[in-house]
């Protein structure tokens, strides 16, 4: 699961982050197969205090390519946090409770999750996809996959006339796969 936090008008600290990450991967409980959320707050300037922090979350499941949405204000963005968590929390048990009800041969419903079989080693190649590289130097390539929200991106850089794969490591950071032929 891949968890990306944004802030407008507002610095979140690491605190916050650490908080915010630990309330969000809580999800995964509720639904195992969650691909990643994307959580963005704000600080607005309200005349109420209560409704200060704005936070916006969207979860994407991998489980019938569903998207969860939540929206909520509070005074502090703890509390915002708490209060878009419980929302979510209740929105993937909602979902997984139809999916049961509707009997619709989901696994996940039944809490049965993906387990490979015993005698299905074999794995094959089911879609493939074409593009153009386009010469570009590390930096953007780096701006480029950050716009399409990917977690990897092929490029041609043309200072050494060699295609390299970007890709994003779990520490935010970024790593790159030279390939050497033989």
């Amino acid at each position: 699961m891949e968890l990306q936090i944004t802030g407008t008008n507002t610095e979140i600290t690491a605190a916050v982050n650490k908080y915010i990450e630990r309330k969000f991967n809580k999800l995964n409980k509720h639904m195992p197969d969650i691909i990643d959320i994307k959580v963005e707050v704000s600080e607005e300037q309200t005349k109420s205090r209560e409704q200060r922090y704005l936070i916006r979350a969207t979860v994407n499941s991998g489980v019938g390519k569903s998207v969860f949405h939540g929206e909520e204000r509070a005074e502090d963005i703890m509390k915002a946090t708490d209060k878009i968590t419980s929302v979510l929390t209740r929105q993937l048990e909602k979902y997984k409770g139809k999916l049961y009800d509707r009997g619709r041969g989901n696994p996940l419903a039944r809490g049965k999750f993906r387990q490979p079989e015993a005698g299905s080693d074999t794995r094959k190649v089911v879609k493939t996809k074409r593009f153009i590289i386009e010469p570009m130097t590390q930096e953007a390539a780096i701006a480029e996959m950050e716009r399409l929200g990917h977690s990897f991106f092929l490029f041609y850089d043309p200072d050494v006339s060699e295609v390299h794969l970007l890709y994003r490591r779990k520490d935010g950071n970024y790593g790159i796969i030279e390939p050497e032929f033989k």
